[in-house]
């Protein structure tokens, strides 16, 4: 029995001690492949490889220097907008590529996010190089980024969802209904539809409203790009999308959606035509993330003057969360304080990309904005949504430059609460009584209904928000506070909506927002450099990767299949207050 024991204890002591020997190789081989970045060599006649079907973020600061090995590790799970465009830029110069193997049959990525990177595709054909897509099939965004391209195969047993836009709601009323719980709802304008989903069933006519003007507006703006690219007019693709005539390949093909029906080896050999090689010469393709490891030819300006460019992504809250998700106010102020306080930054872009959230925490980013524009210029630059609250955001800069499919505006509150008395007693058995001091000791609660009063005042801080923010909306845009009240009231518009509204100054990318930025400066080309948020550290990347795919695993191995439902009832513990936000969810297909 000790023998056992023995050889038990020394196994258990023998995996401990492999495990940390492990992690100090891990780490050792990290530091080697992160130090050995610039010695990335591309060869002749080399193809820069897109592989685009991946989730995107505004800028990826994680590092992972296993991206080149090979193996598990080397997934990149996120493609970074700004790291995407700065190889476009690159290799457009470089002389060793000769053009982009595009593979996005189904990116992940809001329109506008799409339209940037299409934009900045087209700015890489200029150069004569060439950009040929392949996808077995396309969704409906996977087309519209590819329609870019020389050349656009898709396999011969594929096809295309080319049949239009849909914006989809989801409604949890009868969720509550069941379950016994009640929501309480303070809000102010017509078409704030951020509560709907907990009210009704379906779609109020407001919401319908808005939701099919901001829909046909990024749609046309869709449609027009893809007919300027393919040379098909954009009534003969509204003809296409409503018959599904691009389902089928060939159908596709005959009306010039597509330039070849083929398999992926006749693509390749269209790449081999190209570079006039023979048939059994091997392609060189070299990835996006070995790719931006590369040296730099292009040299930086010789100044210390910089234009800053600060990144708010995700839901806005309250606090300084240090999620790569969330916009936390006191984190993102003192970013923007940060930047205000180096006299080397003669300006700032703050690119946002978030539906809104916490109305506090707007107000304390409004604030920090304004403090910075008293010293130097602030413009804003809108992604796929910079909507209520990050509108709220926006309108403190000099200037808002927005895509034409960005989703803007949404100026209008709500506080959300919910009774879950009757839940807790005939589902749970669990009843409430209290003592309380003052006639309102317990306000508010959710263990019993307001009354009047306490609904009268919540109402009265929900309404005066809106006055606060409504106002201050009408102080950046320079408008009468009527005007603006007239476009504001919670609607949602597209960023062409919003340039026609006032909302928006200019129409444009982020480069666009930079350019403004250095005219506001009295910069020139070539008199300053732009600064981006500083990229994790590898040790920082692993830690925060680990956390969040325990997370991931812990809430599936949970509930399944629900998963995603209990993330979102999750996301409702941060409505606490006064909030300016998007509806719930929109998901645009």
């Amino acid at each position: 029995m000790l023998q056992f024991l023995k050889y038990v204890l020394a196994t258990l002591v023998g995996l401990v001690l492999f495990s940390i020997l492990s992690v100090f190789v891990l780490l050792g081989i990290a530091s080697i492949a992160g130090s050995g970045s610039s010695d990335v060599v591309i060869e002749e006649n080399s193809i820069l490889k897109l592989d685009l079907n991946k989730s995107f973020t505004e800028h990826d600061n994680k590092t992972n220097p296993f991206s080149d090995l090979g193996g598990p590790f080397a997934n990149t799970e996120v493609v970074g907008v700004v790291q995407l465009k700065e190889a476009l830029t690159k290799a457009k110069a470089d002389s060793k590529i000769k053009g982009i193997y595009l593979k996005a049959n189904s990116p992940s990525a809001g329109w506008a996010v799409l339209e940037e990177v299409r934009a900045a595709l087209n700015d890489f054909k200029k150069s004569g190089k060439f950009v040929y897509a392949y996808g077995e099939t396309y969704s409906e965004q996977g087309y519209y980024l590819s329609s870019v391209a020389d050349k656009v195969y898709v396999n011969p047993a594929g096809g295309l969802d080319f049949n239009g836009l849909n914006a989809e709601y989801e409604f949890y009323k009868g969720t509550f209904d069941k379950l016994d719980i009640k929501p309480v709802v303070f809000r102010v304008g017509n078409y704030k539809s951020a509560v709907e989903p907990f009210l009704r069933e379906n779609m109020s006519d407001e919401n319908r409203e808005q939701t099919r003007s901001f829909l046909n507006s990024i749609y046309n703006q869709v449609l027009a790009e893809i007919s300027e690219s393919r040379g098909v007019s954009v009534p003969e693709l509204k003809t296409v999308a409503d018959s599904l005539q691009a389902y089928e390949p060939q159908d596709a093909l005959k009306h010039k959606l597509v330039t070849n029906v083929g398999y992926y080896d006749e693509f390749e050999s269209a790449i081999r035509k190209n570079l006039k090689l023979k048939e059994d010469d091997k392609l060189k393709y070299v990835g996006l993330s070995k790719y931006l490891k590369t040296s730099n030819d292009s040299k930086a300006p010789n100044t210390d003057n910089k234009i800053a460019v600060i990144i708010a992504q995700g839901d806005i809250v309250d606090g300084d969360n240090d999620s790569d998700n969330q916009i936390a106010s006191e984190k993102m102020a003192a970013e923007i304080r940060k930047a205000r306080k180096d006299k080397n930054v003669k300006a700032i872009v703050l690119r946002i990309n978030s539906p809104g959230g916490s109305g506090l925490a707007s107000e304390v980013m409004w604030r920090e904005i304004q403090k910075a524009k008293e010293q130097k210029p602030i413009i804003a630059s809108m992604s796929t949504y910079a909507a209520s609250g990050g509108y709220y955001m926006a309108m403190g800069c000099n200037k808002i430059v927005a895509q034409p499919t960005t989703i803007t505006g949404s100026i209008g509150v709500f506080s959300l609460f919910f009774r879950v008395d009757e839940f807790t007693k005939n589902k749970l058995g669990i009843t409430f009584d209290r003592v309380n001091t003052n006639a309102h000791s317990d306000y508010p609660t959710l263990t019993r209904e307001m009354d009047e009063f306490e609904k009268n005042r919540f109402q009265k801080s929900t309404d005066r928000f809106y006055e606060v923010f409504t106002a201050k909306a009408a102080q950046g845009r320079k408008m009468p506070v009527e005007k603006l009240r007239a476009i504001a009231g919670g609607r949602v518009w597209s960023g062409l909506e919003g340039k026609q509204n006032g909302l928006v100054d200019e129409l444009g990318g982020l480069e666009k927002a930079i350019q403004i930025a250095a005219n506001e400066a009295k910069l020139k080309a070539g008199e300053y450099r732009v600064r981006y948020p500083a990229k994790k550290d590898f040790y920082q990347t692993l830690f925060d990767t680990a956390e969040e795919e325990q997370e991931a695993r812990v809430m599936l191995a949970t509930f399944g299949d629900l998963a995603p439902y209990v993330q979102k009832l999750k996301k409702l513990q941060t409505l606490n207050g006064i909030q300016a936000r998007l509806p719930y969810e929109v998901r645009i297909r």
